[in-house]
């Protein structure tokens, strides 16, 4: 699990085909030792990857066909900046909301505008990730915890205050440019249990009846 909390910008200085899917090497400097341990998961511009190298200079992850199939992965090159944010400890401050790298679709940035020292992006989700954004609800794009402005349809929006531009990759971000979105949580489980029956096969929508049903009185 991950915050939304860009720790630090880091760079793909290789990326190579291993089996039929790829490696990536990224360049990490500023990420403290124990978060490069073997086995650690990193965000990088969202997606959550898994440690299976590292040194004092950065990480190797793998990342599978899926991945690369479902996210901008496939996208990446060598000397992009990405987006990196170790796991969420326990002891850690909530900063931004509960993000689990896990993307649900490319969203596409469609405008980029001046909003006194910030910027607001309008970025067009795709159509089925729609029921999931919600005016001042929660996304992340590329890893990035943002509030929702603005919604019409599957087009949001967000406002990018100068610390967030200054320490991610969103500063890069122009009208045609692909990123990772995560929807927050709390709307796909909620949306899952509302299904009830249809879900499950049990009476378990939120009813009294459905209630009873799972053994409550």
């Amino acid at each position: 699990m991950f915050t939304g909390i860009i720790q630090t910008v880091g760079t793909v200085k290789t990326i190579s085909r291993v089996g039929g899917d790829s490696r990536l090497r990224i360049e990490a400097h500023e990420l403290p030792a124990d978060a490069l341990e073997l086995g650690a998961s990193i965000a990088v511009n969202g997606v959550c990857l898994t440690v299976i190298e590292s040194d004092a200079a950065g990480f190797s992850a793998d990342v599978s066909l899926e991945t690369l199939a479902c996210t901008t992965a496939k996208n990446w090159r060598a000397g992009e900046a990405v987006n990196l944010e170790p796991a969420l400890q326990l002891a850690q401050r909530l900063g931004g909301h509960l993000v689990s790298g896990h993307i649900d679709g490319v969203g596409q940035v469609e405008r980029r505008e001046s909003a006194a020292r910030s910027v607001c992006f309008a970025v067009r989700a795709p159509a089925e990730l729609a029921r999931y954004i919600a005016q001042k609800g929660s996304i992340a794009i590329d890893g990035t915890s943002l509030t929702v402005n603005r919604v019409e349809q599957n087009l949001f929006e967000v406002n990018i205050v100068p610390h967030t531009l200054s320490h991610t990759i969103m500063a890069q971000y122009r009208s045609g440019s692909e990123v990772n979105l995560e929807v927050d949580l709390l709307a796909r489980y909620l949306e899952r249990l509302l299904q009830g029956a249809d879900a499950s096969g049990v009476d378990s929508a939120m009813t009294l009846a459905g209630l009873n049903t799972l053994g409550y009185e």
